[in-house]
């Protein structure tokens, strides 16, 4: 089976967890007498006062017969009324009737109940991860092409790229001279000298083909302790989530490796990375005035726990 083949199976299988998993090929969805399709139409009307019925068609893709069929089911239970459009004769408006806001009201309400009871399931944490994930899948498939971001391993050349632009991005930003850049520049030597490739690792964010950030995960002292290194987004890609991505990457990692424990050295200047660090779980640990960069900063270490413990 080729690389394709086996990612396509994987996709599929999740499919078929997920969807029997929430019961959602069930003739009684959520034990009301509606499929899946019906419930998603009773949503969509739940949404709004008046819905034209050629743009319900279009949002949810259904052939014009099936939502015909759908919405005279509905009209004759009472759940909905409609009308030719004022200002297109052509098409149809419908609506949500008392009693059909009353169905509507209990439909989201037990859908609602569905996923509390399956984020029950799991501690605060995982259910953040879930989210999170959730949100990961939805950005790749929903993003035009072009603005798709990718985590992947470094390629050649690109090491050099994390020099470069953190020398760069810092300089123009915070103003540090190039001792900065030097030490990164001793940062990406030491970890293409020394790697443990059982236990380190490097993420570059691509978005359209083009390098927008990065990421190191590197030994620690301690060796069940691993460490966060040179976390940079491009200022043309922030705001896209992609610093949370490569945060998110390293702890997975990091945890999936063995490591039981993971810490950062920033410094207090860098308001958006620590706001990055806080959301992921991070604690500040200690903090401690230097003169670095060409400039007095006060350094800060961060720590948090990997694994369920």
């Amino acid at each position: 089976m080729s690389g394709i083949e086996r990612r396509v199976a994987a996709v599929r299988g999740f499919n078929r967890f997920y969807t029997a998993m929430l019961g959602l090929l069930e003739a009684d969805h959520l034990h009301l007498p509606y499929t899946l399709t019906e419930a998603r139409v009773m949503f969509e009307l739940g949404q709004g006062d008046r819905v034209d019925l050629r743009e319900l068609r279009q949002t949810l893709g259904l052939d014009p017969g099936y939502l015909t069929r759908i919405v005279a089911k509905f009209e004759a239970a009472g759940y909905l009324r409609r009308e030719r459009s004022a200002d297109d004769g052509r098409r149809q408006v419908v609506w949500l009737t008392e009693a059909g806001a009353a169905e509507f009201g209990q439909l989201d309400r037990r859908a609602a109940e569905q996923i509390g009871a399956l984020l029950a399931r799991l501690p605060e944490p995982d259910q953040h991860r879930l989210v999170e994930s959730m949100g990961t899948v939805r950005t790749l498939l929903d993003r035009d092409p072009a603005d798709r971001v990718v985590l992947r391993a470094p390629r050649p050349g690109e090491l050099g790229w994390v020099v470069s632009r953190n020398g760069a991005l810092y300089a123009a930003e915070y103003g540090w001279d190039e001792s900065y850049e030097a030490l990164v520049a001793r940062i990406v030597a030491d970890y293409v000298d020394h790697r443990d490739p059982e236990r380190e690792a490097c993420w570059i964010a691509e978005r359209a083909g083009v390098p927008v950030g990065s990421v190191f995960c590197v030994r620690a002292d301690e060796p069940d302790t691993a460490k966060l290194r040179l976390l940079l987004v491009e200022p043309s890609a922030r705001g896209l989530g992609i610093g949370a991505r490569l945060v998110d990457e390293c702890l997975r990692y990091a945890t999936r490796v063995g490591y039981r424990r993971m810490v950062l050295w920033t410094n207090d200047v860098l308001t958006a990375a620590r706001r990055i660090y806080t959301r992921a779980g991070f604690e500040l640990v200690d903090a401690e005035k230097h003169h670095s960069f060409g400039h007095d900063l006060v350094g800060e270490t961060w720590a948090r726990p990997l694994g369920g413990d």
